[in-house]
């Protein structure tokens, strides 16, 4: 066998190993978008159902106005959201805000009695559900992604063609705290 015939057999192996990780992690990244869209999906269907929570509440709760203002808040940062950080950011935001909203409701056994609010409450515990279950796979995709991107020799790879490590969906550190209610 001739060197040349040699070295052009082992450049044609590189290229096709070349392509074929350039290929799996491009497939990567594409389920870790996937995986973004199912979040961001649920996270606006939860946005679109809080204005009539918070109608509903508005009734029986009157003097609450900051938990309230705090759940519209964070509803209308994550409906402004630009970018995964800022819907991460509002997502996590949402979610101390209803803990928040669903311990004051507690307090309101006519509330808690209302057909539409108990609609509505189990309506928005669904969502939650869901939402819990896609960051679960965003997360998995981007661990997959991620450990596909930093392993030899795809590291070699990915550093050329552009691929770079993903955000894991990360609750926030205060996030098991217990709310605090009260009722002055």
């Amino acid at each position: 066998m001739s060197p040349m015939l040699i070295v052009g057999i082992a450049v044609l192996v590189l290229v096709f190993l070349a392509i074929g990780i350039f290929n799996a992690l491009t497939k990567k990244r594409i389920l870790v978008k996937e995986g973004w869209s199912g979040i961001g999906t649920f996270l606006q269907q939860r946005n679109d159902m809080i204005p009539n929570l918070v109608e509903t509440v508005k009734g029986y709760a009157l003097h609450e106005s900051q938990t309230l203002a705090d759940v519209v808040k964070w509803r209308n940062r994550g409906v402004a959201a630009k970018n995964p950080g800022e819907q991460m950011e509002a997502g996590n935001g949402m979610d101390r805000a209803l803990v928040d909203f669903f311990a004051l409701t507690e307090q309101y056994p006519d509330l808690k009695a209302n057909a539409n609010f108990i609609s509505l409450q189990n309506d928005l515990k669904e969502m939650e559900t869901k939402i819990s279950q896609s960051r679960r796979y965003y997360n998995g995709t981007v661990r997959d992604y991620n450990q596909s991107i930093a392993v030899f020799p795809n590291n070699l790879l990915a550093g050329m063609f552009g691929f770079s490590a993903e955000p894991f969906f990360e609750e926030e550190s205060g996030a098991k705290d217990l709310p605090k209610v009260s009722f002055s």
